[in-house]
C-alpha cells in the first residue's frame, strides 16, 4: 500500500484524544481556562515535571514560540537561534511581530543544533555594539531539532549555562519533546528545568492531538503580564477546555511517550532500509521520527510513481528528501516502501514503468 511520509501534522488524531474530546463535549463549562478541566491539566503538568510551573494552553506552536520571545525580549531584544530553528525558517515573522521588532540572531551548527562557543561569540559581539544592537534575551533549543537529532541533557545544560552567564532566558521549542525523550529515556524535568531551561513549547500536535499546545514557564518572574500578551495575540481561547482535553489525555497512561515511541520505531526501521539502497545516504542520525536522505534521483521518482509521499529538502542539498513517520503510520507502508526502494535500486527501469502505466 502507498505511504504518506509527507508530515506528522497529516496523520489523524489519536483515538483516546478523539474520546476525550467527544466527553467534554457535555454541558456548560467555564471559559476562558477557569474550567475545572484546565486547572487539573495544571497539576498534571507540575507532577509530570516535578515542579512547580505556569501553563498556557494554545492552538498552535507558532503562537507558544512567539509569545515566548515576546515575553523575554521585547522590541529591543534578540533571540539566538540555529538558522534551521522554525522560529526563524517557518513562521513568517511572528515572533518579531508579537514582540514588536525583536531581532532572529540565527546561527550555524550541525545537525541543527547550537554549539555553546558559536553562542558565546554571537552573544559577546552583540553586547559590544552596546546601543547600536539588540541585546540578546533569550537562547532557544528546539527539541527535537529540525533535523531529527537531540540534545542529551549535558549539551542542553552547557548551552543553558552560556546563555545565563550573559543573563538570557532559555526556552526549548518542544514540538516533537516526546520523540526526543522516547529516544533519550530521560524524565521532562532532566532535559528541561533541571537542565537550566527556562520556558518550553510543549508540543502535542503532532503526536496525536487535534491541535493543542502549551507554553511552560518555570520561573513566575517570566509570566508577568504573560497572560495579557496570550489575550493580546488571540490565544486566549474562549473553549479552552478542548485544548486542555487534548493534553490531559495526551500526558495520561504516558500516552504521549507510547506515541512517539511507535512513531520512531518506524522511523528507525525505515531509514536502514532506504539507506541500504545504492546511491542512498543518510544525513542525521535518526533520532526522532524525521529522515534526511540524500537519494538517486531514478529512487526517487520511481517511489513518487508508485504513490509513496515525501518532501524533498533543498535547502538541505540537492538530491535530499526528508521522510516524516507517525504513530498512525502503518507498518505496511513502511515495509512496502522498503521493498519498493529495494525493487527499484535492482531494476531502476521499474520505475519509469509504473510512471507510464499511472
Amino acid at each position: 500500500m502507498p505511504g504518506n511520509f509527507r508530515s506528522d501534522n497529516e496523520y489523524p488524531v489519536a483515538p483516546e484524544i478523539m474520546a476525550a474530546l467527544a466527553a467534554v463535549n457535555e454541558g456548560p463549562a467555564h471559559a476562558y481556562g477557569e474550567d475545572a478541566l484546565t486547572g487539573r491539566l495544571r497539576e498534571r503538568f507540575r507532577e509530570l515535571f516535578e515542579c512547580d510551573v505556569a501553563v498556557y494552553p494554545l492552538a498552535s506552536g507558532t503562537a507558544a514560540n512567539s509569545l515566548a520571545v515576546a515575553q523575554t525580549c521585547g522590541s529591543v531584544g534578540a533571540a539566538v537561534c540555529h538558522r534551521d530553528a522554525h522560529l526563524n525558517t517557518d513562521e513568517c515573522g511572528a515572533p518579531e511581530f508579537f514582540s514588536g521588532g525583536a531581532k532572529l540572531l540565527a546561527l550555524d551548527g550541525a545537525d541543527a543544533k547550537l554549539a555553546p562557543a558559536a553562542v558565546e561569540e554571537t552573544v559577546a559581539a552583540s553586547l559590544a555594539m552596546g546601543e547600536h544592537a539588540s541585546r540578546p534575551r533569550l537562547l532557544s533549543l528546539t527539541q527535537a531539532t529540525e533535523l531529527g537529532t537531540v540534545y542529551t541533557p549535558d549539551e542542553v545544560a552547557a548551552l543553558a549555562a552560556v546563555g545565563h552567564r550573559d543573563g538570557l532566558r532559555v526556552h526549548m521549542d518542544g514540538a516533537r519533546l516526546a520523540n526526543a525523550l522516547a529516544t533519550l529515556g530521560c524524565s521532562p524535568a532532566e532535559i528541561t528545568w533541571r537542565a537550566g531551561v527556562d520556558l518550553v513549547s510543549f508540543g502535542a500536535t503532532k503526536n496525536g492531538a487535534m491541535l493543542a499546545e502549551a507554553l511552560l514557564v518555570f520561573d513566575p518572574a517570566d509570566t508577568v503580564e504573560l497572560p495579557r500578551r496570550r489575550k493580546q495575540a488571540g490565544h486566549l481561547l474562549s473553549k479552552m477546555r478542548y485544548v486542555s482535553a487534548q493534553l490531559e489525555a495526551y500526558l495520561a497512561d504516558d500516552l504521549w511517550l507510547r506515541l512517539a515511541e511507535a512513531a520512531n520505531r518506524r522511523a528507525r526501521r525505515l531509514a536502514d532500509g532506504l539507506a541500504a539502497c545504492p546511491g542512498a545516504e543518510l544525513l542525521h542520525p535518526v533520532q526522532s521520527n524525521e529522515i534526511f536522505l540524500r537519494l538517486p534521483d531514478a529512487l526517487v521518482d520511481g517511489l513518487h510513481a508508485r504513490g509513496f509521499e515525501f518532501h524533498p529538502w533543498p535547502h538541505s542539498g540537492p538530491g535530499v528528501h526528508r521522510l516524516v513517520t507517525s504513530f498512525a503510520t502503518p507498518d505496511e507502508a513502511v515495509d512496502d516502501c522498503i521493498a519498493a526502494a529495494r525493487e527499484l535500486a535492482a531494476d531502476p527501469a521499474g520505475g519509469a514503468t509504473a510512471a507510464a502505466e499511472a
